[in-house]
């Protein structure tokens, strides 16, 4: 098996799911989520795309339910044993070989939590679980039961991410080495993407983004590539991956002489960096991070410009995005806690000027306050 972590961590990861479905008063629990797969028995597939799912009962038993394609890929990379297949075909409903494998297990009549915010769970085929599962069980929402215990990270864990934000560096620095006037976005992109795979790191969660010129004020990929001008601007952001686990970097380079803007909205946003990484510290919540995000900005009347989200969680995500919980918004009540991974992204939009500034880095939350763990140095990229 090509497991990732000891049998000691995997054991500590069911004892603190079996914990939470307790305190739930779950019976079991349907995961449909990849990354609670991934985080439980060391499942790695992108056959989440279709109906798989992760029964887990109370006592701890698990059995897994996917398609023929991904037999081999459970065997070869997780540690669960019971694996059942559902049939493709013209007729196939898997809600209903769900149900035969919940009445197998003795689940019949009992209270299941289910993952029912997951990729791995459309809208038709979660229809279809619960018409099948209807006077035969009571089916709870239970999406953020493994989402809550992954965002604290263990000792095994971090060192993936701290490999991650080793290779976002690596990736930062391939970038920076390559952009300059005449530069193709897709050679940098291209320089990117092999610093993280030759030093044996995955694909991320989603694409990277990168925006020159007037799409430096996008916050997503967008397909199509052009040339850096003499003056100019590119903004990027991509992440580092080890073994699933992420470490994210945004930044926006200044191609020749920076304009005024730039310069002041460099700062401002170095600024809110610095603010966001001194309220990154246990017992605050996600919200407080973001006001002071908040407070920083207004503070250099720039609300008219900054996102309503300043940051995320990262951790071990597969596509179609590496965002994980809990998210700096406003009001966000959720408790930072020591082992939290953070990505705190601090980004300027001035769509009159067309002018973007963004910085970004990723934190380790410890006892006393946060670690930065990659982009050491916060000055304005020129080049």
């Amino acid at each position: 098996m090509a497991l990732h972590f000891s049998s000691a961590e995997f054991a500590r990861r069911r004892h603190a799911l079996l914990a939470a479905m307790a305190r739930e008063r779950l019976d079991a629990a349907f995961l449909f989520q990849q990354e609670s797969m991934f985080w439980l028995s060391g499942y790695d597939t992108f056959g989440f795309c279709f109906f798989q799912c992760l029964v887990v009962k109370a006592d701890g038993t698990m059995a897994l339910l996917t398609r023929s394609a991904d037999l081999r890929q459970a065997q070869h990379t997780s540690n669960l044993s019971d694996i059942r297949i559902w049939k493709d075909g013209r007729d196939a409903n898997p809600a209903r070989d769900l149900l035969e494998l919940a009445r197998n297990m003795g689940l019949a009549g009992k209270r299941i939590g289910v993952e029912f915010e997951s990729y791995g769970l459309v809208a038709a085929n979660g229809r279809k679980l619960e018409a099948a599962f209807s006077g035969i069980a009571e089916l709870v929402d239970a999406s953020l039961l493994v989402t809550r215990l992954r965002a604290v990270k263990s000792v095994e864990e971090i060192v993936h991410v701290r490999r991650a934000a080793s290779l976002s560096d690596a990736a930062d620095k391939a970038a920076l080495d390559l952009i300059r006037a005449g530069a193709d976005e897709g050679e940098i992109l291209a320089a990117q993407h092999n610093a993280i795979f030759s030093g044996g790191g995955d694909y991320p969660g989603n694409e990277f983004i990168i925006g020159s010129g007037r799409d430096a004020l996008l916050c997503r990929y967008k397909s199509g590539r052009r040339k850096l001008e003499p003056d100019d601007q590119i903004t990027l952001e991509f992440a580092g991956a080890d073994r699933h686990y992420h470490a994210a970097i945004m930044r926006t380079v200044v191609i020749g002489k920076p304009r005024p803007l730039h310069l002041h909205y460099h700062e401002a946003a170095k600024d809110a960096l610095l603010a966001c990484e001194a309220a990154l510290k246990p017992g605050n919540t996600a919200g407080d991070v973001f006001a002071a995000h908040a407070r920083s900005f207004d503070a250099h009347g720039l609300s008219g410009h900054r996102l309503n989200a300043c940051g995320y969680s990262l951790g071990a995500k597969f596509t179609p995005s590496w965002m994980d919980w809990p998210m700096f918004y406003e009001g966000n009540d959720w408790v930072l806690e020591p082992g939290m991974v953070m990505f705190a992204h601090m980004i300027l939009m001035d769509s009159e000027s067309e002018t973007a500034m963004c910085l970004g880095r990723t934190y380790l939350v410890g006892e006393d306050g946060a670690e930065a763990l990659n982009l050491p140095d916060l000055h304005l990229a020129l080049r």
